[in-house]
């Protein structure tokens, strides 16, 4: 038996030593902080005044025993997805569900692990199966839980006598609802849309390049002003420069420093007492007596600013992006440095969000030669010991991920920011007050609403600087939240082909380019993600073209009997593609590559043979961004025409502006009859489906 201050963590599990004390049996709250090395992940712990009287020491020693020794084998004979150990979210978890089932066998009237028998474990899973929020997966883990309970109970050193859980035996398809159909499986986010990542990205690249400089002197000036405040020492000589310093505020009618709290102006005390060399605590006795109350009415009327004495250096379009920098503003500018930071990390790396969370200063070495910068990192998802339980810590990658250079620059601007450790440590990114953080990082809540906050505070910047185009409209799903954007990467290189990752930074990988290069296996977990999103993109474009050509849209081109024989199949892949025997089904079909080319106003049915995209290696899909006018490889749809026309027209206009130059206006008027001619030519030489193809 444990005794009371028998630690409940034995040393050799822990795995995070750190300013967490290890707890001891009789504690009310045992922290299960030491079993987690994830540093993205919370730190969670058992309360245990919120079991019931009558459970808590057998259930308490049941959680000790599943903690330090593994489940014993013969309860996992039939149950080959079980481990023998659980994760320290999975004990927590576990522990939760005990909770719950030792409060409804209270309400029964039962008073100890030993009087639950088989009949009540019956009735329990019928009160599981009836509750309107219970579905298959939770009722399996609640009967899953309360098998350990019953395992763990035997295993301990003093058991409590519960009986089998008759689910054990038999299975738990008799006391659960029935499994429903197949979900849309993985890659069920949305991705951000195209219209709220493009400025998004434009303002993270924005923050990160051309403002970081200015942010961080102002960060340093902030620091280098408090400490002085805070050292400060009241002596009459101060006191007197205080009382001269105020009296010329309201001579003069200078406004007064003050920051905006709890609804009004309050006087910058920190800020004031810098600027003039005395404490702060004389700032506030002084102001309190009676001669001076007036002062404070006086700075009601009169709120002025704190400014920063650092220089504005960053530039948008020609002109500083804000006059100076408010001694007030700095630990939000802050939060937005690291908020800009993690989008262009999570966005241009496809790292998922505990893997951005998990780099640590120095990840991102200088090369010794010229070459690419690389990213040494940790993955934690599907890492398990040589058991095959769950391994918190992690392992580092085996391939490191490839940097490009706004990547490096960002993680250079963090390693500024938390020279040793983490990058983005939670006691270093400026957590407000009266919040404690969960996790060694900054939590993934807290960045969620970060995100919006930088969204706003970017919007408003774009507003201010007369730059509406890139305000950043919400998005149709609303929160990006943090796992969007590996998505979202994906989503549109698949989708937009020289799009949102050339934006603003001229990065021209398409998206076979990506697939072969920039997330290849060089990059690892992102390039099944591509495949998905290929894959779906090509379906998407295939069933699009079904019903255009159905509803008797025209096609022309060179590849346009190929499109119509490939549009054929569409309804084979009707609906969301959702597993990987899908995707290789079309990807690996010659039949069906058709990509869509919305900025070249064409759709390319791809045969290697006869592209003239100029593919020097041996990837079998084209270079969108390389399209050639007389390939055999172009097919174009009415759809296409319009747009053709369209851009025409869009071209015209701008030629027939004054404001554009001469030669300028030519080669656009000349870049419109070309389309022109491209809408002619398909006009005079579409087919339709029903036409023989032979």
């Amino acid at each position: 038996m444990p005794g009371w201050r028998t630690p409940v963590i034995a040393p050799s599990l822990i795995l995070a030593p750190g300013p967490v004390p290890i707890s001891i049996y009789g504690d009310d709250v045992w922290s299960l902080a030491p079993l987690i090395a994830n540093p993205s992940a919370s730190r969670v712990g058992v309360d245990w005044s919120k079991f019931p009287d009558a459970f808590r020491e057998e259930m308490r020693l049941a959680a000790w025993t599943m903690i330090n020794t593994a489940l014993p084998e013969s309860v996992l004979v039939g149950h080959p997805a079980w481990h023998s150990r659980l994760g320290p979210h999975g004990i927590y978890d576990t522990v939760r569900r005990w909770q719950r089932f030792a409060r409804w066998v209270t309400a029964q009237g039962i008073s100890g692990l030993g009087a639950c028998t088989t009949e009540i474990f019956t009735a329990y899973a019928g009160h599981l199966a009836r509750r309107s929020s219970a579905n298959r997966n939770d009722g399996t883990k609640e009967l899953a839980a309360l098998t350990r309970l019953w395992a763990f109970d035997a295993a301990s050193a003093r058991p409590a006598g519960l009986v089998m859980p008759p689910w054990h035996r038999y299975g738990v398809d008799d006391y659960l609802p029935a499994a429903p159909a197949p979900g849309p499986g993985e890659n069920s986010r949305e991705p951000i849309a195209p219209a709220t990542m493009g400025p998004l990205l434009v303002w993270a690249l924005r923050v990160v390049d051309d403002f970081a400089d200015d942010i961080l002197s102002a960060w340093a000036e902030t620091q280098r002003l408090t400490e002085q405040a805070e050292q400060a020492v009241g002596t009459w000589e101060t006191m007197a420069r205080l009382r001269i310093y105020l009296d010329q505020l309201v001579e003069r009618g200078d406004p007064v420093p003050t920051r905006w709290h709890k609804g009004e102006h309050q006087i910058s005390m920190t800020y004031m007492a810098a600027l003039v060399g005395c404490s702060p605590k004389q700032i506030n006795s002084h102001l309190r007596t009676e001669l001076r109350e007036g002062f404070r009415d006086y700075a009601q009327r009169r709120p002025g600013p704190c400014p920063l004495s650092t220089p504005i250096t960053g530039r948008v379009a020609g002109q500083p992006w804000t006059e100076s920098i408010d001694f007030t503003e700095v630990p939000q500018l802050m939060r937005h440095l690291s908020v800009a930071c993690f989008i262009v990390l999570a966005y241009l790396t496809g790292m998922r969000p505990g893997e951005v969370m998990g780099l640590e200063s120095g990840c991102c070495p200088e090369p010794s030669s010229p070459g690419r910068h690389l990213i040494y990192g940790r993955v934690f998802k599907g890492v398990h010991d040589q058991d095959g339980n769950h391994y918190s810590a992690g392992q580092v990658r085996e391939v490191p991920w490839v940097a490009i250079p706004p990547v490096v620059t960002a993680i250079r601007v963090l390693e500024r920011i938390a020279p040793d450790g983490l990058l983005f440590d939670s006691a270093v990114h400026a957590i407000p007050r009266g919040r404690i953080s969960t996790s060694r990082v900054v939590g993934f809540e807290a960045m969620r609403n970060r995100i919006e906050d930088f969204i706003e505070w970017a919007s408003g910047l774009a507003v201010g600087l007369d730059r509406p185009h890139e305000v950043i409209p919400e998005d149709p799903f609303g929160a990006l939240g943090v796992a969007r954007f590996r998505r979202s990467l994906a989503w549109h290189i698949a989708r937009r082909p020289g799009g949102l990752v050339a934006l603003a930074i001229q990065y021209g990988h398409m998206r076979t380019a990506m697939s072969a290069g920039y997330a290849a296996r060089g990059r690892g977990g992102i390039h099944e993600l591509l495949d998905v999103e290929t894959a779906r993109a090509t379906a998407d474009t295939l069933t699009t073209l079904h019903d255009d050509l159905a509803a008797g849209t025209g096609i022309s081109g060179p590849a346009a009997r190929r499109a119509i024989h490939a549009a054929a199949q569409a309804p084979t892949f009707a609906g969301s593609i959702r597993t990987h025997r899908q995707v290789r089904d079309i990807l690996g079909n010659p039949a069906l590559t058709v990509y869509d080319n919305p900025h070249s106003f064409l759709m390319c049915v791809y045969n290697r043979d006869r592209a003239l995209c100029h593919r020097l290696d041996g990837t079998d899909a084209p270079s969108l961004d390389r399209c050639q006018p007389s390939c055999a490889n172009i097919a174009r749809t009415d759809r296409h025409a319009d747009e053709l026309v369209h851009h025409a027209k869009r071209l015209e206009k701008q030629a027939a502006s004054e404001a554009v130059p001469g030669p300028l206006a030519d080669r656009l008027s000349r870049r419109a009859d070309h389309l022109r001619g491209l809408a002619d030519r398909h006009s005079n030489a579409r087919i339709h489906s029903q036409e023989p193809t032979a």
